[in-house]
């Protein structure tokens, strides 16, 4: 690895929303250091103006050598994917815990000025969200704790610590809480995709295959709220920029049920199919939705996209994909 000057380190750049974080911050004129564990090759998006390295940073020595030299620090690494891959790897999940330690450790040696930790909406109490009609979740809702087990409680003990080293070492941490971010350039297959990357694969395949039916998981009427990616990465570099140092939603209020998302996708596809509810498979929280007060009032801040308009950006997006596998195929 480089260890030239950088002004941005960006974590977990081979990952959905760290390549379009790292692309965007290019855009910008900045020098980006991207590093993640995968091959480059395998990563979601490459910016070829960043220097792009490939380091395992849940050990010390590689978190120091990737850090140095670098002004700000956006960690988004971490071993996550949909709820069918976070409900059956609670301790994989759990151990980036080691990664989110060392960057940070290595962040206070280095001194950078800024430190940004991604967290989730899975640190938030269970017992909160049994109901799709839910009451938005506020920051404050994280405690008494009860995160969702595995990755929700590496998430919460990362904020945790994150916010003791402001208040011991005086490093600048700003912690994010993302609610189920989406779009182009994600993990659409392979059961590490979310919701609505799934749900648009499921459509396609069977529009395009004329079997018209579609899987869904549970009896479709647990409710989500969803961030489209670009609201995601402008959200998150005003936060890292921000004053507050507590934790804060970034996310969408606009709730659904799957089963609306599904219906919001069938009419971007212009199908209707047979739905068959699979109650066995994972489903999650019977709902959950962000509270956008705190970030209002702190940023004057709401998502600029709906969801409507991020589905069809997404579905054009994965119908690519689908097409192209199947061309290869053919």
């Amino acid at each position: 690895m480089r260890s030239s000057s950088v002004d941005v380190l960006v974590t977990g750049a081979g990952g959905f929303i760290g390549g379009h974080l790292v692309a965007d911050l290019v855009r910008q004129g900045a020098s980006v250091r991207a590093v993640d564990r995968k091959p480059v090759a395998e990563w979601y998006q490459v910016s070829p103006e960043a220097q792009n390295d490939v380091a395992d940073l849940s050990l010390l020595e590689a978190a120091r050598t990737a850090v140095a030299g670098s002004r700000v620090v956006y960690n988004l690494a971490a071993d996550m994917g949909g709820m069918g891959f976070i409900e059956a790897n609670k301790a994989l999940c759990m151990l980036s815990v080691l990664t989110s330690t060392h960057v940070l450790q290595a962040a206070r040696e280095a001194e950078v000025e800024r430190f940004f930790y991604s967290s989730s909406a899975c640190v938030y109490a269970a017992d909160k969200q049994t109901d799709p009609d839910i009451t938005a979740l506020r920051e404050q809702d994280a405690y008494p704790a009860m995160a969702e087990d595995g990755y929700g409680w590496e998430k919460l003990f990362s904020e945790r610590m994150a916010w003791h080293f402001l208040e011991d070492f005086g490093l600048q941490t700003r912690v994010a809480r993302y609610h189920n971010v989406y779009g182009p350039h994600g993990t659409w297959s392979g059961g590490r995709e979310k919701a609505p990357a799934a749900i648009c694969r499921k459509v396609i395949t069977s529009k395009v295959s004329g079997d018209h039916t579609i899987s869904i998981w549970g009896d479709g009427q647990q409710s989500r709220s969803f961030m489209y990616i670009d609201d995601c990465v402008q959200g998150t570099q005003m936060i890292a920029a921000g004053e507050s140092a507590q934790p804060v939603n970034l996310g969408s209020s606009e709730l659904v049920t799957i089963n609306q998302l599904v219906d919001i996708v069938e009419d971007i596809a212009g199908v209707r199919l047979r739905r068959e509810h699979d109650l066995s498979a994972p489903q999650g929280v019977r709902g959950r939705n962000s509270d956008n007060e705190m970030i209002q009032q702190i940023y004057g801040w709401q998502p600029s996209i709906s969801l409507r308009d991020g589905l069809e950006k997404t579905y054009a997006w994965i119908y690519d994909q689908v097409m192209a596998g199947e061309l290869a195929s053919a």
